[in-house]
C-alpha cells in the first residue's frame, strides 16, 4: 500500500474578500461581468465615454452598430422603436454624423435615381484605422467607393438693407411652417439662420403664400435634415427682382394750324406740314 499524501487546502484567489489582493472599491460602480459567447457587439470606449455626445446619441450609436446589414435606421423607424420624439432622434443622428460615427453618401443607381446610403462606423471615419498586428494574416479588401466631391456651396440670399419688418415677417413664416408640414419643425437656431434668406424673398415682392408653397411642396420622405432642405430651396428657388416700371410714352399734344386751322400734333403751336411747304 502506498502512503497517503496530505493535500493542502486551496489558497484564496486574488481579489477575494479578506485576501491581501482585495481591490474591491468601497464606493462607485462594481462590475460583475459574464463572458459573452454569442449575440454581442463590441463598442469602443471612445464612443461609450465620448465627452461631447449626448447620452441619447451614444445609446443610438450602440443600437445602430448592433443592427444587421441592411437594417432601416430612418427617423420614423427609430421613433417607432424608442419613446423619444422624431425631433430628438434627428438631433442625435446629426450629432453622430458630426462626430464621424454616421456617414451619409448619395449614390446614383443605374436607372438614374439617387439614393442615400448610410454607413455606421464603429470608429469615427475621420480617424485613421489602427495598424494591423504583425502576425495578422492579410485579408483581401475592396476599397470603398470614393465619395463624390461636394458641390460648390451656394451663397445664402440676404436682403439688400437689413429691414426689421422683413425679418420679423420671415421669422414668423418659418416658425409657422410646422402647421402646414409637421416635418418642418425648426429650432430657434434654424429659424434665425434661415430668416435672412426668406427676408430676401419678401424684399423681391414674393407673397408669403407663394414662399410657403415653394418650401413645403413635394417634400422627400423621410426628411432627416429639414433645415438643410429649406436652405437649399431658399437659395435655389430665389425669384429675380421685379423689373423697374417703365415710364409711359410721351404724348405729343394737338395743335391748330395758324394758317388753315387744321389739327396736327406738334410740341408747340405753329403751321401744319402742308402750310410749311413752299
Amino acid at each position: 500500500m502506498t502512503a497517503q499524501q496530505a493535500i493542502a487546502p486551496p489558497c484564496a484567489p486574488p481579489g477575494s474578500p479578506g485576501s491581501p489582493h482585495d481591490v474591491t472599491p468601497t464606493s462607485g460602480v462594481i462590475h460583475v461581468n459574464s463572458r459573452h459567447t454569442s449575440g454581442f457587439t463590441v463598442i469602443g470606449n471612445h464612443l461609450a465615454q465620448h465627452g461631447d455626445l449626448s447620452l441619447l446619441a451614444i445609446g443610438l450609436a450602440v443600437h445602430i452598430q448592433s443592427l444587421p446589414e441592411g437594417a432601416k435606421i430612418g427617423v420614423k423607424v427609430l421613433a417607432a422603436r424608442f419613446p423619444e420624439s422624431e425631433m430628438r432622434i434627428a438631433a442625435a443622428l446629426r450629432e453622430l454624423e458630426a462626430a464621424g460615427y454616421l456617414r451619409r453618401i448619395r449614390v446614383r443607381l443605374r436607372d438614374g435615381r439617387v439614393r442615400t446610403r448610410t454607413e455606421s462606423h464603429n470608429r469615427p471615419y475621420a480617424t485613421p484605422p489602427a495598424p494591423r498586428e504583425p502576425y495578422a494574416a492579410p485579408r483581401a479588401t475592396t476599397p470603398p467607393p470614393a465619395a463624390p466631391p461636394p458641390p460648390p456651396r451656394q451663397q445664402h440670399p440676404r436682403p439688400t438693407p437689413p429691414a426689421n419688418a422683413l425679418h420679423r415677417t420671415a421669422a414668423l413664416l418659418l416658425a409657422d411652417l410646422r402647421r402646414h408640414a409637421p416635418v418642418l419643425t425648426l429650432s430657434e437656431a434654424d429659424v434665425a439662420a434661415l430668416t435672412p434668406g426668406v427676408a430676401a424673398w419678401l424684399e423681391r415682392d414674393a407673397h408669403p403664400d407663394a414662399i410657403r408653397r415653394a418650401l413645403t411642396t413635394d417634400l422627400p420622405a423621410p426628411l432627416t435634415h429639414p433645415a438643410r432642405l429649406l436652405r437649399h430651396r431658399i437659395t435655389a428657388l430665389l425669384p429675380p427682382p421685379l423689373p423697374a416700371p417703365s415710364a409711359p410714352p410721351a404724348v405729343i399734344p394737338l395743335q391748330n394750324c395758324d394758317d388753315c386751322n387744321r389739327a396736327f400734333r406738334a410740341p408747340e403751336p405753329g403751321q401744319c406740314r402742308d402750310c410749311r411747304r413752299p
